[in-house]
């Protein structure tokens, strides 16, 4: 019941992240602002999310998991329900990074705290993990489409509400977890990059998330659609994602290794991402729903990769990659807008494919420091042929 419980939070907390993406136009619309102006509304919230993850380490090994988690779900709650009060984009933005400082207590620790509570092993939890991502990251855009439509200002009240619920069920259900027997430094998540494997996972999943929120953040305002329209597309892509988490990355991995399957999943993303951009309407909506399979593929690869690369306590990698790579989420969001507004709008997929071939390159040129990941591949195949 405790990883339920935490799991529900999660697929809220992830909720949070294409809830926006339906009521961008409408956002543009009721507040007078650019698209870029909006598309703030992403960055303040990864970039925030980002340096926090720094501290979540230093905070959860102080207080414990689970009131690191209710912490978290108290600032979303709060936060969220603020940005539904919003008068400006400046007021939305500074609301938006609130949210993403609870956001960031919530998710590294709901990682951590699932792998210690789950029966089924380390990467079996993690694939719940990553079925909660996929299954929020498609819930939010439908919820934001049918509670947008009636106002802008609706999908922000409604995530408080939801959240509201996690924090229940994550108070009432889930064990007081102990206290570890080492507090973690601040410099911690720092001196784990420091680890070549880790260091090469995280850089290249920075690449991949400016890629991947290239579409997320900038399509909304090329499918010239209604609420429900773009709800609809990224709900097919958000699908797309849970099923390649759960159902693609795993088998994949055990035939070709993790590291052939990132270079897969980042070539396929980047033919997606050139495809948006000498397509028509139709080719467009096609192109962003299937992008979610190499974006599934590529989540559940990755994390688990950080997880493993190096001896880093999870917890420590985790904040680390998560540091990293969130910086993508942040950067593309209003430089993708920007080139769209200034250069026309297949520049910005061009750039995400450049930036998927960037990772790829990465990943080649430093495979020497990935050999943990070929251990745990063998380790993986080996029980599968058991079983």
């Amino acid at each position: 019941m405790s990883v339920w419980a935490t799991a529900f939070a999660a697929v809220v907390a992830f909720m949070g992240i294409g809830l926006v993406d339906p009521i961008l136009p409408s956002i543009a619309q009721g507040l007078k602002a650019t698209p870029s102006q909006v598309s703030l509304l992403f960055t303040s919230y990864f970039l925030v999310t980002a340096v926090a993850m720094l501290l979540t380490g230093w905070v959860s090994s102080r207080i414990g998991g689970k009131r690191t988690l209710l912490a978290g779900l108290a600032l979303v709650i709060v936060f969220a329900a603020l940005a539904g009060t919003s008068t400006s984009v400046a007021e939305l933005v500074g609301f938006r990074a609130g949210w993403g400082l609870g956001n960031a207590l919530f998710v590294a620790t709901a990682l951590a705290v699932i792998v210690g509570a789950a029966s089924g092993g380390g990467a079996a939890a993690i694939i719940l993990y990553e079925a909660a991502l996929g299954l929020g990251i498609s819930a939010g855009p439908l919820a934001g489409a049918l509670l947008g439509d009636w106002n802008w200002r609706a999908p922000f009240f409604g995530t408080a509400t939801l959240m509201a619920a996690g924090f229940v069920l994550i108070a009432t259900l889930l064990e007081a977890t102990p206290k570890p027997a080492v507090r973690t430094k601040l410099s911690a998540p720092l001196r784990a990059l420091a680890h070549g494997g880790l260091s090469t996972t995280a850089f290249t999943a920075l690449f991949y998330n400016f890629a991947f929120f290239t579409i997320l953040a900038f399509t909304p305002f090329i499918l010239h659609m209604t609420a429900y329209g773009i709800g609809a597309v990224f709900f097919g892509w958000g699908v797309c994602v849970a099923l390649a988490s759960v159902f693609g990355a795993p088998p994949l991995q055990r035939r070709i290794g993790s590291v052939n399957v990132l270079h897969l999943a980042l070539a396929l993303l980047a033919v997606l991402q050139i495809g948006i951009a000498v397509s028509g309407h139709a080719g467009i909506v096609i192109c962003t729903i299937l992008s979610g399979i190499p974006i599934g593929l590529n989540n559940t690869v990755f994390t688990e990769s950080a997880m493993e690369v190096s001896d880093a306590p999870r917890p420590v990698a985790s904040a680390g990659y998560n540091f990293v790579r969130w910086m993508g989420g942040a950067l593309a969001p209003f430089i993708a807008t920007k080139l769209g507004e200034e250069l026309g709008a297949p520049v910005p997929y061009a750039l995400g494919a450049l930036c998927c071939l960037i990772g790829m390159a990465i990943l080649y040129v430093r495979r020497h420091h990935l050999s943990a990941l070929s251990r745990v591949d063998v380790v993986a195949q080996e029980a599968a042929a058991a079983a």
